[in-house]
């Protein structure tokens, strides 16, 4: 049985996750996403919550392609409040905090995060797996080259999916070395790759189950998909609803998604032997 360990709560994973995205950015791609207006972010949460999301991933530092550089006490500000009014008006409720800062980390844990999401992959922090495993949260370990800044320059591999495994392996070895075992991989789907190593990628999901890890996929509303179908981010719910569909029959455990009632649909429909 797959599972993580959050605040000493055994959460099992044979029934896959929806994670739901919460932007506390004014420039994240999916303009719905995003806000710095406290009142609008609660508002999104509950709605989430409604909705039947299991985690809340908190950001505060967008890390699309391009993004603006944001000051550490900034990211402090946004996330923290969001994640201790989270705490305190839903406790049930795990919040993973979406950050490759430790300091930030940190901070979000002791406001009442369970979970650290690392885009980076501890690429940008050498403090990030000293913290982790101090902290003895569970930790999203994506596959990322560079900076949000630089990302889209570093796509060269001889063999994609060989190489993304081969460089979460080595952090893997290092964060087991260090007694970290509620690791959660995830390939960073849109980071260093092209579009046509997305899809690449993407259909070569099933290769993750090498790791025995719990597999997250993030593909939502992403230029994968707007650059492919030429829509907009606004206009690409259908097909991340379907590309979500098929990560879960790869073996997805957690989605990583906007909106959170289509994915909560897809999953009823794939785990309750209807079909």
């Amino acid at each position: 049985m797959k599972s993580i360990n959050v605040k000493d709560k055994l959460i099992d994973l044979s029934i896959p996750k929806i994670m739901g995205i919460v932007n506390v950015t004014p420039d994240s791609f999916f303009d719905e996403s995003r806000s710095l207006d406290f009142d609008r972010i609660k508002s999104r949460i509950v709605r989430m919550i409604e909705e039947e999301v299991d985690i809340l991933d908190i950001g505060g530092y967008s890390t699309r392609p391009g993004a603006k550089e944001v000051e550490i006490n900034e990211e402090i500000d946004r996330v923290v409040p969001v994640i201790e009014w989270i705490s305190n008006e839903f406790p049930e409720v795990i919040t993973s905090v979406d950050t490759f800062r430790s300091e930030v980390a940190k901070k979000a844990i002791n406001a009442g995060a369970g979970i650290i999401n690392d885009v980076s992959g501890g690429n940008l922090d050498k403090e990030m797996f000293a913290t982790v495993s101090a902290l003895k949260v569970p930790y999203i370990l994506m596959h990322m080259r560079g900076t949000p800044q630089s990302m889209q320059s570093l796509t060269v591999y001889e063999n994609l999916t060989e190489q993304v495994i081969q460089e979460l392996q080595s952090k893997l070895k290092i964060l087991n070395e260090m007694a970290l075992s509620d690791i959660i991989v995830d390939p960073g789907f849109g980071f260093a790759k092209t579009m046509e190593q997305n899809y690449k990628l993407f259909k070569d999901l099933d290769q993750f189950k090498i790791f025995n890890r719990p597999l997250l996929v993030g593909i939502s509303r992403k230029s994968m998909i707007n650059t492919y179908l030429e829509i907009e981010a606004k206009d690409a719910l259908n097909a991340t609803t379907i590309l979500n569909t098929v990560a879960l029959m790869k073996g997805a455990d957690i989605l990583r998604v906007h909106d959170v009632k289509e994915a909560v649909e897809v999953r009823k429909l794939l785990t309750n032997n209807i079909l």
